[in-house]
């Protein structure tokens, strides 16, 4: 006698067709993305020796045009006055040769202020601001914080201190299209970025929060007050601050950031 087959039994459902093609989508993406992670963390490593002659943000619309009579030329950190790192360091992140990458501890304090009703106010370290300004573009979104967060992970890493502090003072915004510490001291006070004293330092360094709106060698009040706080903490701080970074002996290392 011929024996049939329940049909329920011969039936295979739908979505098991569906799991191997799926599987190979996944992996495609995986792989992809794999390779993309590889080929930047390449990129970075290679930026460790090789000086980025141009950052995102410098070709990005935002920045607006370069001004025509500026070349942006590089600066090896060593090259400079050691006030002149020492300025950026006392304004923008003092905790800089400390920190991996993140200050926890100016986080929580503007976390705090932000609970007792101040305004929130930023926390960004100078390994934060390097990667931004070398890789992403400007912005506030989730997306741009998080891949920044990467970045900034990847380039402590990969980079000395000395590194990351000589591409940032190379690479920040001085002014509307000036970029780096050289086209700042050119165009600013007419002079090499070797040359500048210790309080055109501190100038610099004070417009850093908004260098579009405020001028180094025009200051107003308010940029002028931040200098000489700036200027303090410069004088607080010492240049042996900065031992930990290793700069080596430029020209004019030894320059003290005191005032007479």
């Amino acid at each position: 006698m011929k024996r049939f087959r329940s049909k329920g039994r011969t039936r295979r459902p739908r979505h098991r067709r569906r799991a191997p093609l799926a599987r190979s989508v996944l992996r495609v993406v995986v792989l992809t993305l794999g390779v993309l992670v590889a080929l930047l963390l390449l990129l970075i490593l290679l930026l460790r020796w090789v000086d980025p002659p141009y950052s995102m943000y410098m070709l990005s619309p935002a920045s607006g045009p370069i001004a025509p009579s500026l070349r942006h030329t590089w600066q090896p950190i060593h090259a400079l006055p050691l006030h002149v790192p020492l300025a950026v360091v006392a304004a923008e992140d003092q905790r800089f040769p400390r920190h991996r990458g993140f200050d926890w501890e100016s986080i929580q304090e503007a976390v705090n202020a932000r609970l007792q009703g101040a305004r929130l106010r930023g926390a960004s370290t100078v390994s934060q601001q390097t990667a931004k300004n070398v890789f992403l573009w400007h912005g506030r979104s989730l997306t741009r914080k998080l891949l920044e967060a990467g970045l900034t992970t990847a380039v402590e890493v990969l980079w000395p201190k000395a590194r990351i502090l000589e591409v940032y003072l190379n690479v920040a915004e001085w002014g509307p299209g000036i970029f780096g510490i050289e086209a700042a001291a050119q165009y600013h006070f007419g002079i090499p970025a070797r040359h500048l004293s210790a309080e055109q330092a501190a100038l610099l360094a004070a417009v850093l929060p908004n260098p579009r709106v405020y001028s180094p060698s025009r200051p107003s009040g308010n940029v002028l007050q931040r200098a000489r706080w700036v200027e303090r903490q410069m004088t607080q701080l010492g240049p042996d601050w900065l031992a930990p970074l290793q700069l080596g002996s430029g020209p004019a290392a030894g320059v003290r950031t005191d005032r007479p």
